[in-house]
């Protein structure tokens, strides 16, 4: 395949040093802080090398890279919809630039510019309850339609329904991925990967083609996932949790935490619980998020006010446990418990659905913990 000349020469040698043993996202930005640019490294002497303080293995490689490796990253990114962003190029990030462990280069497939909206990272759990699935996708609908992009990994559980929800309200959603972007994992997630992509938004790895998934590489991600948003939705989590280090991570970006509470029966609402008593905010509503954020989000407020508008959501509708439910209610102010006791419902589902049907604006809470159905003009 032929190669973009702007791909050669500046981009080579960040990618030879991308792939330099032992030069991680810290050690490359020492590098570059010092005022030391890739295309000085590669071809350096060994006592050039050394004196930058590279090991062994980082100076045998840079004297003698394996050239047919970084062609075959150049022909990656070569190819239609691919890119590699590195640090010094105006089109990175810039929430994530302004992090210490920064990638040095950001592989790219699909729209590079989504990375420069508003964003909002949703994590939880790879085995939610369906409550909490159904959650995830209506506050990732909520939040795109209001003009926040969603990012998530791309995982099993919630990070699928995150993404799911964003593409359902036409909005734009981020996948980043622990592996080179020249596969798709978990393979089952290959179609919802090509239609992140084709809907205007981008998968995104700060590994090079051909790298594998491995364990050690999905809380590496994480940090990338947080760091590209200004804030992280936390909406089931066990205690111990990928999810809450994605949390821990992004307080330490500086970066706002939310979590949704749930039943103190629920294992997986254990994690958010822990959360809120840490400083998370709660959230009940996708409302909360938007206000919580602010400006940032004006531009998509348009879109938003449109998807809230919808009458009666097709799920109230169609679902005879909806229907239940909304029957149960009545257009009285009543507890959770009562809506139990009347629809036979458990109460970590009457809650659930609860919550799905404030946000579609169909029910409303009110003082005391209550419910009553909304009011129509």
């Amino acid at each position: 395949m032929t190669r973009s000349p702007t791909h050669e020469p500046g981009l080579r040698a960040w990618l030879t040093l991308l792939r330099a043993p032992g030069v991680g996202p810290a050690a490359f930005r020492d590098l570059l802080a010092r005022g030391v640019a890739p295309e000085a490294v590669s071809g350096a002497t060994a006592a050039t090398l050394s004196r930058l303080g590279l090991d062994a293995a980082a100076r045998a490689w840079l004297q003698a890279p394996d050239a047919a490796c970084i062609d075959a990253d150049l022909d990656w990114v070569a190819r239609p919809g691919n890119h590699a962003l590195t640090l010094a190029d105006p089109a990175y990030p810039e929430l994530l630039r302004a992090l210490p462990d920064a990638p040095p280069v950001l592989f790219v497939h699909g729209n590079p510019g989504v990375l420069a909206q508003p964003l909002l990272a949703l994590v939880g759990s790879r085995n939610p309850t369906p409550g909490g699935r159904d959650n995830a996708a209506a506050f990732a609908r909520h939040l795109a339609a209001g003009g926040l992009g969603i990012v998530s990994g791309l995982a099993l559980g919630i990070d699928a329904a995150a993404h799911e929800g964003a593409l359902a309200a036409e909005g734009l959603t981020v996948a980043v991925l622990g592996h080179g972007l020249d596969r798709v994992y978990p393979a089952a997630h290959r179609d919802l990967a090509h239609r992140i992509a084709a809907g205007g938004g981008a998968l995104v790895s700060e590994f090079p083609p051909g790298v594998p998934p491995r364990a050690e590489h999905f809380p590496r991600r994480n940090r990338i996932i947080s760091g590209l948003s200004l804030g992280v939705l936390v909406v089931e989590a066990a205690i111990r949790s990928g999810s809450l280090i994605t949390a821990r991570t992004a307080a330490d970006q500086g970066r706002e935490v939310f979590a949704i509470p749930g039943s103190i029966h629920n294992p997986l609402a254990r994690g958010c619980h822990r959360l809120i008593r840490q400083g998370a905010k709660l959230v009940e509503t996708a409302a909360d998020i938007l206000e919580e954020l602010g400006s940032l989000y004006l531009a998509g407020l348009e879109g938003r006010a449109a998807a809230d508008s919808a009458p009666v959501p097709e799920t109230a509708g169609a679902d005879p446990d909806y229907r239940r439910l909304l029957e149960a209610l009545g257009h009285d102010p009543v507890s959770v418990d009562v809506v139990v006791d009347r629809s036979g419902l458990t109460p970590e589902a009457v809650s659930s659905m609860l919550l799905l049907l404030e946000l579609q604006g169909v029910v409303e809470s009110v003082p005391g913990g209550l419910f009553t159905r909304a009011t129509r003009a």
